[in-house]
């Protein structure tokens, strides 16, 4: 079958609350009878009426017209460019298809200095629920036309080839979106979600069931089907605790009780043991968690500590666990996920690359055979993944996860020297130091959220010198000459050692993970035919040569610059900086 025909109407259709879920067809008007048969003539006037309004609002000609704005946020058009971050409408059409809408114009309307011009923040009118462009523009459109308008695939569609697209999570987010944003704005004939809800994988239930329980009044069939099929699954109370409302997990607990799925001595917890294990985790305390282990009989597999820190704790948590040498990377749960699995559905770059470094195997399958690969791939919009990002903008974290672990398929990580630079310095430590800082320097600039992974696994907190190759009094930073480290204290030398292994490390790790960025940055620093960074530059230097080593010195000793200042704030001393830790979304 061709999904690339499927459109929002067939998708919005099949998530239906109502008794007649396989129409896709609704009525112009919430109160419209469905039993009259319209004249031909009639059907033909009310399509070119609806043609005629969905042009007011999707045609650019008519903004003119416009009273109202609804500001949504800055989105990428594909191409490295911003799209318009606002919809223009018409308050008329708002108010008379909207009851919200008629009741908040109304209301400003009674505003000393009312503007001509409304205007809306998205996010203050659908507080709860993350609501995108693209499934405001299917509701808003449905206002003005009755219909639902189809949408490119790539919107709701996610990366994976070999999914059907039929309930992959992305379609679901799409679609949980528009059921959000219609509640809000009291448009009641659009309610979903039944008829596909048994092919929604399990792990993406309770995402469903907090928002259809927002929309309660709206969807209450949906809210007790998805409780029903929870009830009935192997999501364990631990996962349930940290993505459902707590009545609602309590209610669930009980339900399996009655029936007798889980034993009545455990109801389905964990023991306190490692109960509080996990709650050491989530405190970032490595330190009580040697204890607790050292307590008792449970280790940090049986506690499914490496899954959990992984899943609900801060990233660095999963480095300093997997540092501990004491659990297994690749065990797995009690629903057969390895812990790859589970950084696979957190989406962090960092956790993934941690894993890989610790022998995780991106070849081991779930239960009903999917790699993390395929994960991260149904997880991932295709207009994200396909998004271009200029140099020096950050990549989204989902497809530096695809990239990652797609790297890790290949198995052709190109370790050892960091570049032939690198190694023609030889014994050279002043020349390694210099060319590690310029080429991890110059990465931040080009790649900062692939450098930032490479680095915080490296355990390399910034950019310590940078000359480009300069004598010192040109310099911004204190370069140490061969002959001060050749004579330096065993102390200092070592820590320089140590430093520029921290270095080498960084640039191993973006060779492996990221082959994409480091070829862009070896035809920087070690291309013939572009400007060797570590050497600068000799009387015979071309003038073109001259002016592309001076521009791209200027902007990298500005970015050092930056770091140094940065670094030279810190009072403390250096840590890798730490990601705020996973918060379960509706729509995430």
């Amino acid at each position: 079958m061709d999904y690339s025909y499927l459109t929002a109407a067939t998708a919005f259709s099949a998530f239906s609350d109502s008794d007649n879920s396989s129409s896709v067809h609704f009525p112009i008007h919430a109160g419209a009878s469905l039993d009259y048969a319209a004249p031909a003539a009639e059907v033909d006037a009310l399509r070119r009426l609806s043609d005629n309004l969905g042009s007011a609002f999707q045609s650019p000609d008519f903004d003119f017209l416009a009273d109202a704005r609804i500001v949504v946020g800055p989105r990428s058009d594909g191409g490295g460019g911003a799209l318009p971050c606002e919809l223009r409408v018409h308050q008329c059409v708002l108010s008379s298809r909207s009851p919200f809408f008629k009741e908040e114009l109304a209301r400003r309307r009674r505003e000393p200095s009312a503007p001509h011009l409304v205007t809306f923040e998205l996010k203050e009118l659908v507080k709860e629920v993350d609501v995108g462009y693209d499934a405001l523009v299917v509701v808003l459109g449905y206002f003005y036309t009755g219909k639902l308008s189809p949408l490119p695939k790539e919107v709701w569609m996610c990366v994976d080839e070999e999914c059907q697209h039929e309930a992959c999570r992305t379609a679901v987010d799409f679609v949980m979106e528009m059921l959000y944003a219609s509640f809000v704005f009291q448009i009641s004939e659009l309610r979903h979600l039944l008829d596909i809800l048994e092919k929604v994988a399990i792990d993406d239930i309770p995402m469903v069931l907090v928002v259809a329980k927002l929309c309660e009044n709206l969807c209450v069939s949906l809210v007790n089907k998805c409780i029903d099929i929870i009830i009935k699954s192997d999501l364990d109370i631990v996962t349930l605790e940290k993505t459902v409302p707590p009545d609602l997990a309590e209610q669930i607990m009980d339900s399996r009780l009655k029936l007798g799925l889980v034993e009545p001595e455990s109801s389905g917890f964990p023991d306190k043991h490692v109960r509080r294990i996990h709650k050491a985790l989530e405190i970032d305390d490595l330190e009580l968690v040697r204890m607790l282990l050292g307590e008792g009989n449970t280790t940090l597999d049986n506690a499914c500590a490496l899954h959990y820190a992984v899943a609900f704790c801060d990233p660095k948590i999963t480095t300093e666990l997997l540092d501990l040498a004491l659990a297994d990377v690749n065990h797995r749960d009690q629903r057969g996920y390895t812990v790859l699995h589970i950084a696979a559905m957190r989406k962090e770059p960092k956790i993934i690359v941690s894993l890989l470094t610790k022998g995780a195997r991106p070849s081991d399958l779930t239960s009903d055979g999917r790699k993390a690969i395929q994960i991260a791939k149904r997880l991932t919009k295709s207009v994200e993944y396909l998004r271009s990002t200029e140099e020096g903008e950050a990549s989204p974290k989902s497809r530096l996860c695809i990239e990652i672990l797609e790297q890790a398929e290949r198995r052709d990580p190109q370790l050892g020297e960091a570049s032939v630079s690198l190694a023609i310095a030889g014994d050279d430590l002043r020349g390694k130091l210099l060319y590690l800082e310029n080429r991890v320097a110059l990465a931040r600039l080009l790649f900062p959220m692939e450098a930032r992974v490479a680095m915080d696994i490296a355990q390399v907190d910034g950019t310590l010198e940078f000359t480009l190759g300069l004598d010192t009094e040109q310099s911004n930073g204190n370069p140490i000459t061969a002959m001060e480290l050749d004579e330096a204290p065993v102390e200092m030398k070592d820590e320089l050692l140590r430093r520029i292994r921290a270095l080498s490390r960084t640039v191993e790790l973006g060779k492996q993970f990221f082959p994409r960025c480091s070829n862009v940055i070896n035809k920087i620093m070690d291309d013939e035919d572009h400007t060797d960074l570590t050497a600068g530059l000799g009387r015979n230097s071309s003038e073109e040569k001259r002016r592309r080593f001076l521009e791209l010195q200027d902007v990298l000793l500005k970015a050092f610059s930056e770091d140094k200042e940065e670094f030279n704030r810190s009072a403390l001393p250096s840590t890798s900086p730490s990601t705020s830790s996973m918060v379960v979304h509706p729509t995430r």
